[in-house]
């Protein structure tokens, strides 16, 4: 049995902490890029990771997390398992500190690493950590910028702009005058194979949309972000010619093969996204900012119960044929 392996056998021994703490400083010895071992020694940290215990364990080491993170980062056979113990590891709260310096060299991997956006996601689960993985990342969120801008960007991203969306300064970067990135955002959202990238668009331009002061922006000629999210919510059911003339054109005429977005909680997004930013030209006295108005209980629980039959529907469609709905 390799080094590397015995050192990772040891740290999962129960109720022996100094023997596991000698064992992962030994293993982290090993995790330096210049070492031999350190393809073994990531592999056994990606085994340690992958129990609740072996994450705490590295997530409570700084040492550990420095190395493996200065091996995610070299171009050696090791990089690879590393990263996905890095993934697996800063799922621990206990992680943030350590690894928040490690971020640039993380940033440095966009666009073409997806477990590289899964440790950023990972930190930058809540608002303040957002805010700090945003700073970490360096000024104007280049890095986040340049994954956004990437032709076939992996579906973690979706994640990660979702979560740094929380910070101001993300929502600043992606409404940046140009428009770019406010359009490749629109472009996944519409576009995007995988639902993780499409929910996690979405969930950053909803972000966007709960500073009112962005509506007008967002709903003017140069952007139009309304077709963008009707789309996803619209059939190909015929209409009257009288009643699809009044549809936005990308709306008019849809192919018998459009289908609606079928994950129910990202029809839901996009309905309260579209109930953000649907304000009228001239808007009554309180209602300029919807966040500030209170919804009816009679008209909440109508939009509840029509979400809940929307997604019995779903899932009646997605049933096999020849089973039973479970009562």
């Amino acid at each position: 049995m390799a080094a590397a392996t015995k050192e990772a056998a040891a740290m999962e021994e129960p109720n022996n902490e100094a023997a596991a703490s000698a064992a992962l400083s030994e293993l982290t010895a090993l995790l330096s890029p210049s070492s031999p071992a350190a393809a073994e020694a990531a592999e056994a940290a990606l085994a340690l990771s992958g129990s609740a215990s072996g994450r705490a364990l590295l997530a409570g080491s700084p040492a550990a997390l420095s190395a493996l993170s200065a091996l995610a980062a070299s171009a050696s056979r090791g990089s690879r398992p590393a990263l996905a113990a890095l993934v697996n590891a800063s799922s621990e709260p206990a992680a943030l500190e350590p690894l928040l310096s490690a971020a640039p060299s993380l940033s440095a991997l966009l666009p073409g690493s997806a477990a590289a956006c899964g440790v950023l996601a990972n930190l930058s689960r809540d608002g303040q950590a957002a805010a700090r993985v945003l700073r970490a990342l360096g000024p104007g969120a280049e890095p986040l910028l340049r994954a956004l801008s990437a032709a076939r960007p992996p579906a973690e991203l979706g994640p990660l702009l979702c979560n740094l969306s929380q910070a101001a300064e993300a929502r600043s970067a992606l409404l940046e005058p140009s428009g770019r990135a406010l359009r490749r955002l629109l472009a996944l959202l519409r576009g995007a194979r995988s639902a993780q990238m499409r929910r996690g668009a979405l969930g950053a331009l909803r972000n966007c949309c709960f500073q009112h002061e962005n509506h007008e922006r967002l709903l003017s000629p140069e952007v139009d972000v309304l077709p963008f999210l009707l789309l996803p919510l619209a059939g190909p059911e015929e209409l009257p010619e009288e009643e699809m003339e009044q549809l936005p054109v990308d709306l008019q005429y849809l192919p018998p093969e459009h289908r609606r977005e079928e994950e129910p909680d990202i029809r839901k997004m996009l309905l309260e996204t579209l109930m953000l930013v649907l304000i009228g030209d001239e808007p009554e006295a309180g209602m300029e900012n919807l966040l500030e108005v209170t919804i009816p209980e009679e008209l909440e629980q109508r939009l509840s119960d029509l979400d809940r039959e929307e997604e019995e529907q779903w899932r009646k469609e997605r049933q096999p044929e020849g089973t039973e709905t479970p009562g």
